[in-house]
């Protein structure tokens, strides 16, 4: 009987080894992706911000007199 479960235990332990081997790289794959997308979400709040004030600017220019008045 015991024979009989060498080979079970070894094969369970080597699926348990490639899971715990998986896991850990996709963990780290998905920590690299987040980091990823907080910057890409920064670089977007950057750049919306930045946008709004360039429209809010030329808004303001049909607006403004010429210098020579």
């Amino acid at each position: 009987m015991e024979r009989d479960l060498d080979p079970r235990l070894t094969q369970i332990e080597t699926k348990l080894a490639y899971l715990e081997d998986f896991l850990t790289r996709l963990q780290a794959e998905v920590v690299d992706r987040n980091t990823a997308l907080d910057r890409l979400n920064a670089e977007h709040t950057a750049m919306r911000s930045r946008l709004i004030q360039i429209s809010r600017d030329l808004e303001e220019v049909p607006n403004r007199k010429p210098p020579h008045y």
